[in-house]
């Protein structure tokens, strides 16, 4: 009489060889529809099939099999997609508890699939590809950005934030600084023609100006412009609008208390990354109270500035007003270095440089200054 534990080993290398012949004749039967070739690319053989040691020689513990599936890969190139579940028998033995049989398929291929790596390579080839030409296309966009940030009356809404600080003051010990609120919105008036508005509101904390040790904290006068702009125009662009002076001054240290109009126009061209041009306005005063001085003033911004292709933008400028009352100029001098960034897909431009003033009337500021500006846009969807 046999052993029970040999008769359950056979039992168990049975089993084995019958689920390993079953795994190759469904893989056979999905293959039948390709050519001859097709169908033997894959060839499944078994190269071991062994029991794991069993606690005791006992059959009735659990115990696993291995199969190892040997698959050559020659032809077919979704060979390496071949998946065998992994099965379980359940087995009572004579005058034992009922018992677990893991089998647990192994597979490999004998090579690599060509075709298979030449395919990927394309695919990964034809990914690269279209992630090179999305980076350069959004390096080019933005790059348009920054050349259309350097055109005051591009149709781009824009909320640039001007921190200017100014020193030598009064009596040579007062600063003074600024923060100019520059919101521009343009406004489609018809197919061919924009209205863009272009305001300053400036926030000034300043000390030791109007006298020693004092200090004014407050909103100053806004100059709101209003340029009327063709959308196509060569071989320069151009606009042309009104201007206003509003005394918005929360202290009357910090403005004029008049309100003011004028003509203002602008004129440039752009070409090459390069943009350079001039804006100019004249304001006088037509309103307000009669014990503070009138206004009638010119003021003139001749701008230039390169922007590459890395959306680095180099600028100079000068922001020069003439006081026909006072017979007097101040005329600063702006050198700047800006970089616009995306924040997602929100573009904001960072920028900044020294400003130094070449002369100004009695009390204004001296020597050089410091300029920062922060421009968020918001282009059109």
């Amino acid at each position: 009489m046999r052993s029970p534990v040999l008769t359950s080993g056979m039992k168990l290398n049975g089993a084995a060889i019958l689920i390993a012949l079953l795994a190759f004749s469904s893989f056979s039967q999905n293959a039948s529809p390709r050519s001859e070739a097709t169908s033997n690319a894959c060839d499944l053989t078994i190269v071991n099939t062994l029991p794991e040691p069993t606690v005791d020689g006992a059959i009735s513990q659990s115990s696993n099999l291995k199969v190892e599936l040997v698959i050559s890969s020659h032809f077919v190139p979704k060979c390496d997609s071949l998946s065998l579940p992994l099965l379980a028998l359940n087995k009572q033995a004579s005058d034992r508890d009922h018992s677990k049989e893991g089998f647990t398929f192994n597979w490999r291929t004998t090579k690599p699939c060509d075709d298979l790596s030449t395919r990927t390579s394309g695919k990964l080839g034809q990914v690269k590809d279209t992630s090179t030409q999305a980076s350069q296309d959004s390096a080019g966009e933005t790059q348009e950005l920054a050349k259309k940030l350097a055109n005051p009356v591009a149709s781009l809404i824009s909320l640039p934030l001007q921190s200017n600080f100014d020193f030598g003051m009064g009596t040579g010990s007062g600063w003074r600084y600024t923060l100019n609120v520059q919101p521009v919105i343009p406004i489609a008036l018809s197919p061919n023609w924009n209205l863009i508005s272009r305001t300053i509101i400036p926030i000034i904390h300043q000390g030791n100006v109007t006298g020693p040790n004092q200090s004014q904290n407050g909103i100053g006068d806004t100059v709101q412009s209003l340029f009327f702009s063709p959308n196509k125009s060569e071989p320069f662009v151009w606009a042309v609008g009104p201007v206003f002076l509003v005394p918005t001054a929360t202290n009357a240290a910090l403005g004029g208390q008049k309100w003011g109009v004028g003509p203002t126009a602008l004129v440039l061209k752009q070409k090459s990354g390069w943009t350079y041009g001039a804006l100019a306005n004249h304001i006088w005063s037509v309103a307000g109270k009669s014990n503070r001085a009138d206004v009638n003033t010119t003021f003139i911004q001749p701008f230039l500035s390169y922007t590459n292709k890395q959306a680095w933008t180099y600028g100079l400028n000068t922001e020069s007003a003439y006081d026909w009352n006072g017979h007097s100029w101040s005329v600063p001098i702006n050198l700047s270095i800006s970089k616009l960034v995306r924040f997602g897909k929100q573009p904001v431009s960072f920028g900044g440089g020294p400003k130094c003033w070449v002369t100004t009337p009695t009390g204004g500021p001296e020597g050089c200054g410091l300029r920062i500006v922060v421009t968020a846009l918001f282009p059109k969807r």
